[in-house]
């Protein structure tokens, strides 16, 4: 995961793309309204698919040893 870092300096520490100002946390977002990894890198050329996958396996690996709430429905 070398393609993501964290840097308290830049968005207050979340992590982010190397060498970009662009959180994880944005790429999911994208990802989850419906945006597709060719839309993505599209508006954003300087992003490789490599980069859109080590955000996905970043949040898989944050997410093994969470404890989760049951969500209500709406």
């Amino acid at each position: 995961m070398r393609r993501i870092i964290a840097n308290k300096e830049i968005l207050g520490g979340k992590p982010i793309i190397k060498g970009t100002r662009i959180s994880v946390e944005f790429i999911l977002e994208l990802l989850a309204s419906g945006a597709t990894v060719d839309d993505i890198l599209k508006d954003y050329s300087h992003l490789t698919k490599e980069d859109i996958h080590a955000c996905l396996e970043y949040a898989a690996h944050a997410l093994k040893n969470d404890i989760f709430l049951e969500l209500e429905n709406a």
